[in-house]
């Protein structure tokens, strides 16, 4: 099923999908799926048919800056023009600039942080996931918007993953997502990242965060409004960017996810 894994650098771990969040993919206001798709599509066109020679380079940019929607969710954050699809089957996204998209011949210093951050840089997830947590992920999801949304909520994973360790007494192994039952009642969890019923549709909220300008903060679900309290999912309930609108709402949430949860288990311990 899978392509050989490069897991030392997880924005590019298979030829299956890859995560271009610290390019700034997410940081539009809207960075709907279908919005994005556009966006990169069209950038990629355009770079292929205008850079020829690296005096084009910026050419390339100047009419990418000068068409696109630039709103934003932080305007600290910055999206990054040379942002597109690496293959024809529009299954990764990555630098247009980079050595292995124009001949060997590495354009990156053209870009705002140039060639030696792009080329050092590794997202919080490298130090902050386990390689188990990081090779699971990477076996489960296959798909480039869902991959990067999710290796960047760390809070996201680590829920999961630790909940599902503890109810079963033993830490998860990435092996046993090559069972498809399994893999595809995970997949399901971390789908709700786009698709949770519950999902606030502000353009200021991406997870936990909310942005104001150049603030942001971290979202706060008010249980005690509803005469609860904190609900012991709260931190997955927040990576969904959730808001509730009573305790039925909660209670519903808390179901749907236990649920999934005890499919999980019930399905693992038939085959292991």
């Amino acid at each position: 099923m899978m392509t050989q894994l490069n897991l030392s650098i997880l924005c590019q771990p298979d030829d299956n999908k890859s995560c271009g969040a610290c390019c700034g993919l997410y940081n539009y206001a809207d960075s709907s799926r279908l919005s994005l798709e556009k966006r990169l599509r069209l950038r990629t066109t355009l770079y292929h048919k205008i850079v020829k020679s690296p005096q084009y380079v910026e050419t390339y940019a100047q009419a990418i800056l000068a068409n696109e929607d630039s709103a934003k969710r932080c305007e600290l954050i910055y999206c990054c023009e040379y942002l597109g699809f690496l293959d024809k089957e529009e299954k990764r996204v990555g630098c247009l600039l980079h050595p292995q998209q124009n001949g060997g011949v590495d354009l990156r210093a053209c870009s705002f942080y140039g060639e030696e951050l792009c080329a050092g840089h590794t997202c919080p997830s490298h130090q902050f996931l386990t390689p188990l947590q990081t090779e699971s992920l990477v076996i489960i999801i296959d798909d480039w918007y869902l991959y990067g949304l999710c290796l960047t909520d760390i809070d996201l994973v680590k829920s999961y993953f630790k909940l599902l360790s503890d109810r079963l007494g033993e830490e998860l192994q990435p092996k046993i997502f090559d069972n498809s039952l399994l893999r595809q009642i995970a997949l399901d969890f971390f789908q709700w990242k786009v698709l949770w019923p519950f999902r606030s549709e502000e353009t200021n909220r991406l997870g936990k965060y909310y942005f104001d300008g150049s603030l942001y903060k971290i979202s706060h679900i008010d249980y005690e409004m509803f005469g609860l309290k904190k609900s012991p999912l709260d931190a997955i309930f927040l990576s969904f960017c959730s808001a509730f609108n009573s305790a039925e709402e909660i209670a519903l949430a808390e179901n749907m996810v236990m649920s999934n949860m005890e499919h999980f288990i019930l399905t693992y311990k038939c085959f292991f």
